[in-house]
């Protein structure tokens, strides 16, 4: 995909950063509908487990989000499907990114 919106490129930089500053499986980003974005990293420890797009999720929500406009992923795998109803859970219609670690965007879900 080469016609992303510059909004959308920035929450797939945005979880390329995090990916990377951490060295996590995966990094994620969403953008809120005030336009307020969160990011995080894959959460991997004894008592809890989120993916990447869950943790963000749960940041926007923690922080007041009522409902997201994007979200982005950047993985060398697949979206995991609690992932995307993570998202759906807020806003049924907002486009999910997997990007690749390059931030090639490779699927729109």
């Amino acid at each position: 995909m080469t016609d992303l919106d510059p909004e959308n490129a920035k929450i797939i930089t945005l979880a390329r950063s995090a990916r990377a500053r951490t060295g996590a499986a995966e990094g994620a980003a969403v953008r809120d509908t005030d336009g307020r974005t969160y990011a995080a990293t894959t959460v991997a420890l004894a008592s809890l487990k989120l993916t990447a797009l869950q943790a963000a999720v749960a940041a926007a929500v923690a922080s007041g989000a009522e409902g997201l406009e994007a979200a982005a992923v950047v993985t060398e795998g697949s979206l995991d499907a609690a992932s995307v109803s993570a998202v759906r859970d807020l806003t049924a219609s907002a486009p999910v990114f997997r990007a690749d670690l390059a931030g090639v965007v490779q699927e729109r879900v």
